[in-house]
């Protein structure tokens, strides 16, 4: 057996809700290790704001607007990113909402629908629109993006909790059948990280949380998570799939 690469230079990334946070830390990376790199999100000025930052660094790039909540947009799009760079190589589904009411809430029936869509139903239809592009890759990735509520939950978070949990059964279940077809399925699950989820909650506040809560005792940088994503879909990770990662500070690890 032949060495595997360790680069992802001219492969095609499609990257979902990557107009901020994790998703543009994630685009960013990819680009600088030579990738072409799909900037999609539910905004197009974001999307298009850092395809411009990245085209002006001299990387290959280019935004399209997405919501992923839309079954028609899913498939235009991805058929057009493919179509664009002449392959699609690697899917990052990290397009996300934030989902938290009460379970008596009156609007809980609202948030529930909405967070199941953008957060599982559409990782399932960008993996179905990808395929047959991703059939035709060297090495094929798929990263779903989940989180540590997906493995344990907090207060009035279940539609959100609910709908991680999802990612990482739908992972697991698309690892074992793709697998056949060499084409790689794994799943990041994010703790506390400073993206615009999190913005709101103070500075004090992300501090005493993550000393009380993680070994590393501080916030993560979307870079951090960005980074793993990349590990996961360089050619080389070519053994690992169906696997759930935590990049969280050891919160999960840590008992008290």
């Amino acid at each position: 057996m032949s060495a595997p690469g360790r680069s992802v230079a001219g492969s095609a990334v499609l990257i979902t809700g990557a107009g901020d946070g994790m998703g543009r830390a994630t685009a960013r990376v990819f680009a600088e290790e030579g990738a072409l790199v799909a900037v999609t999100d539910y905004r197009s000025e974001t999307a298009d704001a850092v395809a411009a930052e990245l085209q002006g660094r001299g990387l290959a790039a280019e935004a399209w607007r997405l919501d992923v909540a839309d079954p028609v947009e899913i498939a235009r799009v991805t058929n057009e990113v493919a179509e664009r760079f002449g392959r699609l190589d690697i899917l990052v589904n990290n397009a996300g909402v934030s989902g938290f009411s009460a379970i008596d809430s009156d609007d809980y029936e609202v948030v529930w629908a909405r967070s199941l869509a953008v957060l599982l139903t559409a990782h399932q239809r960008m993996v179905r629109a990808a395929l047959p592009h991703l059939r035709r890759a060297p090495a094929p990735r798929i990263v779903n993006i989940a989180s540590t509520e997906a493995l344990g939950a907090t207060a009035q978070d279940s539609p959100y909790a609910a709908a991680k949990a999802g990612v990482v059964g739908l992972t697991r279940a698309l690892a074992v059948e793709l697998g056949r077809e060499g084409i790689t399925v794994n799943c990041i699950c994010p703790g506390p990280i400073r993206t615009g989820m999190t913005q709101a909650v103070p500075d004090e506040a992300k501090q005493t949380f993550a000393h009380r809560r993680t070994a590393l005792r501080r916030y993560g940088e979307p870079e951090e998570v960005a980074h793993m994503t990349l590990s996961l879909c360089l050619p080389a990770a070519s053994y690992i799939t169906g696997a759930i990662i935590p990049v969280d500070g050891g919160l999960t690890a840590r008992n008290a």
